[in-house]
């Protein structure tokens, strides 16, 4: 089994037509989503720093790892600015993807507690195959990738929207309009070997006040591409004190989660979740589930009110 992700990542890129998900995966999606819509930057009313790594499968050989860094802040009245740097790869370095997405929204207050944000972002990504790190690779299986190593930067531009409250919120984005195409064989220029798609993504939460000290916060992610299955994730969080969460997650078919995070101060954040596999790959015990950090910092001054608190 140490060399099944190696083997998965080769079969990837030498099926004809393939076809899956393929922008990372998070479990603290309501703590990273400026990585998906870019009608979030600038919601928090505070210029803000956050990052987070993920390292899914452990005990796996060959596993994915993700490392994202966001920076974002209100620009003016109605505008927001960000940053969005996420890298992931797969199979020991094997598969390596970067992207580099720069945000900007437009806000418009619909009513006294809403807000509509638009937002739109430009950037691309990298992404870096060695098929020499690849075992039982056979170089006649890949003719398009000249000298085993296939290096390709790729445009693109995405948008969103995101309609919320300081209690509610409920985003539709698109993070990649254009679809790239990878691994093109130059005797046949309408051969293609790998094709990303677009991702279509619907996030919402809410939070309920149960009493003065205790708030409960669902929320959901789906998540849609062409030629794979559904994405839906599900989360229950509840919030003590304003200071500690407690909640439990479900990915559709395929994993259940904990989740805890800690307000340590007003300007910093931690949060912790840990995955367990429920599909054939976890029942296996060929891992020991997923685990992610997540660090965000807001240069928030001590003396300032908070006259909308942000629990999102």
């Amino acid at each position: 089994m140490k060399s099944t992700i190696t083997k998965i990542l080769f079969l990837l890129c030498t099926m004809p037509f393939c076809f899956g998900q393929q922008d990372a995966q998070f479990t603290q999606y309501m703590y990273n989503t400026l990585s998906v819509n870019p009608a979030y930057a600038g919601s928090r009313e505070a210029l803000g720093v956050s990052v987070l790594h993920r390292s899914q499968w452990v005990g796996l050989d060959g596993a994915p790892s993700t490392q994202t860094f966001n920076i974002q802040s209100p620009y003016k009245d109605k505008m927001g600015l960000g940053l969005s740097i996420v890298h992931d790869e797969i199979g020991n370095n094997t598969n390596q993807n970067t992207s580099f997405d720069v945000a900007f929204s437009y806000s418009v207050q619909t009513s006294e507690k809403y807000k509509l944000s638009f937002g739109v972002t430009a950037g691309g990504h990298l992404l870096n195959v060695d098929f020499n790190k690849l075992r039982n690779y056979s170089a006649s299986l890949a003719p398009s990738v000249e000298n085993e190593l296939y290096k390709k930067f790729s445009p693109n531009i995405g948008a969103g929207v995101y309609f919320h409250s300081n209690k509610f919120y409920v985003g539709l984005s698109v993070p990649g309009l254009l679809e790239t195409e990878h691994f093109q064989n130059p005797d046949d220029e309408g051969s293609v070997i790998a094709s990303e798609r677009m991702n279509f993504y619907l996030i919402s939460g809410y939070v309920f006040d149960l009493n003065p000290t205790l708030k409960f916060k669902p929320a959901y992610l789906i998540k849609a591409v062409a030629g794979a299955p559904l994405q839906v994730d599900l989360s229950a969080n509840f919030l003590i004190n304003e200071k500690f969460t407690l909640g439990a997650a479900y990915r559709l078919d395929a994993a259940i989660s904990a989740l805890f995070g800690f307000q340590m101060g007003k300007k910093l954040m931690l949060g912790l979740a840990y995955d367990r596999e429920i599909s054939e790959l976890g029942g296996t015990q060929f891992n020991d589930g997923s685990f992610e950090i997540f660090l965000r910092y807001e240069f928030i001054k001590n003396n300032k009110i908070d006259l909308t608190p942000r629990f999102f």
